[in-house]
């Protein structure tokens, strides 16, 4: 058995009522519910929240919502990897156990139903504890700048300046959209990052959505996407 945890509190601060927020016509949680639903990957699909509004809509969307986050895990310091053990230890307690566990952000837009596929078959092939969706730094942050208060600017790595961008070693950063695990590993609470594999996709394949500007850039993006269609 298979069940999907979407995390969203309702104390989102830089974006209030984020999860809920209208995108491109659509509360912006039933992007996340509707690939789960899609994927046809999930005996069921939860969604952890402390707040009313979201539960409704996750519930009209198609998801369960069998409890209610407590707000010691609901504030802006709670990490996702007690959140999800949270709620599996829950669903355990009301005969809903599983062999995997993803859990997917209620803010992705862009997220594949086959990524999800393609992810579940590949932590079942190596056996991790952890699979999660990484892209490539497009510029190398070992050529990262730091500005002074002068307005001049100063690499972090001196000794970098003169060395070729393609000189360097590739590195990864988190997508922010999904992430599969077995879920004694979430229970155990392991590190879901450092205990994972990366499931590398192209930068154009995603936006984290964290402020106001890439909330706008993201529905551009997907209204030109619209377009070409």
């Amino acid at each position: 058995m298979k069940i999907a945890v979407i995390p969203a509190r309702g104390g989102s601060k830089r974006i209030p009522r984020k999860n809920v927020k209208e995108f491109c016509g659509r509360p912006m949680i039933e992007w996340a519910i509707s690939v789960a639903l899609e994927s046809k990957l999930f005996d069921h699909i939860i969604v952890s929240t402390d707040d009313k509004e979201i539960g409704e809509i996750a519930r009209s969307c198609g998801a369960k919502t069998p409890f209610i986050r407590p707000n010691e895990l609901a504030d802006d310091l709670t990490p996702t990897v007690p959140v999800v053990a949270h709620a599996l230890k829950l669903c355990l307690d009301i005969g809903l156990s599983a062999d995997y566990a993803c859990c997917i952000y209620p803010c992705v837009p862009f997220l594949s139903p086959d990524d999800l596929k393609v992810a579940f078959e590949q932590i079942q092939k190596e056996g991790a504890n952890f699979i999660y969706p990484v892209s490539e730094y497009v510029h190398p942050i070992q050529r990262a700048m730091r500005q002074l208060s002068t307005g001049q600017m100063q690499f972090i790595n001196p000794e970098n300046e003169l060395l070729r961008t393609q000189d360097f070693e590739k590195v990864y950063h988190d997508c922010g959209q999904f992430y599969w695990g077995l879920t004694s590993a979430w229970i155990q609470q392991k590190k879901m990052h450092t205990d994972g594999l990366g499931l590398v996709l192209p930068s154009w394949r995603f936006v984290d959505i964290d402020t106001v500007d890439d909330w706008n850039r993201a529905e551009d993006i997907y209204k030109a996407r619209m377009k070409r269609i």
